[in-house]
């Protein structure tokens, strides 16, 4: 690979790094948390709370994923990717200094609403702009391992922030976390954010947005245009989504909160675990974006939710045990499904549109599936242990999103974006 194209792709993939180590830090802090936010004598109860309040950044997505899509399809894929590295910094940030409701009451889950609410409406663009920048630079047979990127950033996100908080777990003790120590992770994501726009200062722009620029097929209102003209195509990414959306935050976000907070006995070192599984993801997934650009990328997504499918309740059933062994053989399970997941989307949901309507397609049913279902999966999962008592009934989520998500990859028709670009 050449110093130039490597630099695109680090380039690319360096604002989801910042996203998704902002939302795992989220995740992995939540139990230390929600005492600080959500006084409550039912711990249970505040960390649903503090859950809702991960969920509210992703409701703010697709308006994000909206405002860039205008940005990102009208004035240039490197100039959206610029503004949302940017934007993202700023509230991941401001959360190291934010106050307890201990110290001003109400207003204390007041602010970090709204903080939450920023982020996700940076991040809406941040994801898909990402997506779309690494699949146009790449040459046609390399376009699921270019865009395999996208997600190989996201998933150096999650990884670098279950190392992080891994690392104050081994430091600080529970009183010290739970007081003070929850706020420090927040501090890398401004060094990131730094790091990203330094990266994006110099990004040379898409040959598919230049040739659109230069036949003057720039669409006024793209977001609207896409709805019109493509909604079934909007819906299908919405649907493909899906395995992914809910997949990544129930197995590698919430996963940790399951194993020490739900299983009986608790699974030790399950950070730590949960660490070095993303790692066995990371290394996989370059392998699944070759793979598919050599037997489609079709083929290697439905694998990705057809495994979830039949896997995901034995697979539950055996970590419930409370065995590390158990614990550590099934993540790698999940690390290689996911895996599959993660090289594919990025592709599978570029060629669906045309170059015109890419990114604002691409934002709007990607962010209405991540705002509904993939935010929301950890709540929805302490909730439903909650009101069941069932530790299975995460997976029976997962099988009927991961079946619905299956039918959906089974109906995409590859090519099509190409050949309408043709004519």
């Amino acid at each position: 690979m050449g110093n130039s194209r490597l630099k695109k792709m680090f380039a690319g993939a360096i604002g989801n790094v910042l996203e998704w180590y902002d939302f795992a830090v989220f995740g992995f802090l939540a139990p230390f948390m929600s005492s600080q936010f959500f006084p409550s004598s039912d711990a249970t109860s505040g960390l649903i709370k503090t859950f809702g309040v991960f969920a509210a950044g992703y409701l703010a997505r697709p308006i994000g994923g909206m405002f860039f899509g205008q940005i990102g399809d009208r004035l240039g894929r490197k100039r959206a990717l610029q503004l949302s590295v940017a934007a993202m910094a700023i509230p991941t940030s401001l959360m190291t200094i934010l106050p307890t409701h201990d110290e001003v009451g109400l207003l204390a889950p007041i602010l970090l609403v709204l903080l939450r609410l920023a982020q996700g409406l940076s991040v809406g663009g941040e994801f898909i702009g990402s997506c779309t920048y690494l699949v146009e630079v790449a040459e046609t047979d390399r376009r699921a391992s270019s865009g395999s990127w996208t997600m190989f950033g996201a998933v150096a996100g999650i990884l670098l922030g279950s190392a992080t908080a891994t690392l104050i777990h081994m430091l600080l003790t529970t009183e010290q976390i739970t007081d003070w120590g929850w706020r420090l992770p927040f501090l890398g994501g401004l060094l990131i954010g730094i790091v990203g726009w330094r990266m994006r200062r110099g990004l040379e722009e898409t040959s598919d947005f230049v040739a659109m620029q230069s036949s003057g097929k720039i669409e006024s209102r793209p977001v609207i245009q896409a709805v019109k003209e493509m909604p079934l195509r909007v819906l299908q990414v919405a649907g493909i989504s899906l395995s992914l959306g809910v997949g990544i935050y129930t197995l590698f976000v919430w996963m940790p909160t399951y194993l020490t907070h739900f299983v009986k006995p608790s699974i030790p070192h399950a950070l730590l675990i949960n660490s070095l599984t993303m790692l066995l993801m990371l290394i996989l997934m370059p392998f699944f974006g070759r793979l598919a650009d050599r037997i489609g990328y079709k083929s290697v997504l439905s694998f990705g939710s057809l495994a979830l499918v039949l896997s995901a309740y034995p697979l539950f059933r055996w970590i419930d045990g409370g065995t590390m062994m158990a614990t550590i053989v099934s993540m790698s399970a999940f690390a290689v499904f996911v895996g599959a997941l993660q090289a594919t989307l990025a592709v599978a949901m570029a060629e669906l549109f045309p170059p015109r309507l890419r990114f604002s397609g691409m934002a709007l049913g990607y962010n209405l599936t991540l705002a509904i279902f993939g935010g929301t999966a950890p709540l929805i999962n302490t909730w439903l242990i909650a009101q069941t008592g069932d530790l299975t009934s995460p997976a029976w989520y997962i099988i009927v999103i991961a079946g619905v998500s299956l039918l959906f990859t089974l109906g995409i028709r590859t090519g099509a974006a190409e050949s309408e670009t043709s004519t």
